[in-house]
């Protein structure tokens, strides 16, 4: 990583601010003083600022209640981010699992991209539970479409198995291990039915912190950060 950018990462200063720290002489890796703003820095090298070590900030993982309105993407010329949610987002911030800007409920984020992938992999088979509501009550033939696959229009394939049961009268719950493009409205609307509104409130065994509300975020636990790694999802 560049000398710049890490201590940018690292402090709150800007990288123009960094190249100025730089000039005055008051940067130093193992012990000379750093010259090059584009000096490439390792893990191995000591990187002092006014003599003082500084580090990188272990990587973050985030839990977030989506609003509807907001967009799961790191920029947006048109719409707000879960990002500008986020009071000073960590540097790298990626989501593990997107939701469309109607949808509401659990959304992960971390700058650890080897957990970004291991969450949104399709090999990892991380089973995702929505709360779904509906223009009209779950049929037996919805649910066994559900639990054979359904065939998307515009795709080449059938959808993997999903779960399907009802909650209230037009109220379901429905667990999938797939991320296609607005899959689960897709799925009730080959099967005659109307999303009305959808509510993710698990991926894996991570689920949404009851004592939240929208907009709101927290650090993932230990053990929810590390069920990811071992992929020991146990969805409600």
């Amino acid at each position: 990583m560049r000398l710049d950018k890490f201590l940018s990462h690292a402090t709150d200063y800007s990288r123009a601010q960094v190249k100025k720290l730089i000039r005055d002489k008051r940067v130093s890796i193992n012990g000379e003083l750093a010259r090059q703003a584009d000096r490439m820095v390792s893990d191995n090298d000591v990187v002092c600022l006014d003599q003082q070590p500084v580090q990188l900030a272990g990587p973050s993982y985030l839990m977030l209640y989506k609003p509807a309105g907001y967009v799961c993407a790191t920029t947006d010329s048109e719409n707000p981010t879960v990002l500008d949610l986020i009071d000073t987002p960590p540097a790298d911030l990626s989501v593990a699992g997107r939701l469309d800007k109607d949808t509401t409920g659990l959304v992960l984020l971390s700058n650890d991209g080897q957990w970004v992938h291991r969450v949104i992999s399709p090999r990892s088979d991380c089973l995702k539970v929505y709360h779904a509501t509906l223009d009209a009550p779950l049929t037996q033939e919805i649910v066994q479409a559900f639990a054979s696959g359904v065939q998307l229009k515009n795709d080449d394939k059938p959808t993997l198995p999903a779960r399907v049961s009802t909650l209230t009268d037009t109220v379901v719950s429905v667990a999938v291990s797939e991320g296609r493009y607005h899959q689960v409205r897709r799925m009730f609307a080959a099967c005659g039915r109307h999303v009305l509104a959808l509510h993710r409130v698990s991926i894996g065994s991570i689920m949404l912190d009851p004592e939240m509300m929208p907009g709101q975020y927290r650090a993932l636990n230990t053990t929810e950060i590390d069920s990811m790694i071992t992929r020991q999802q146990e969805p409600s």
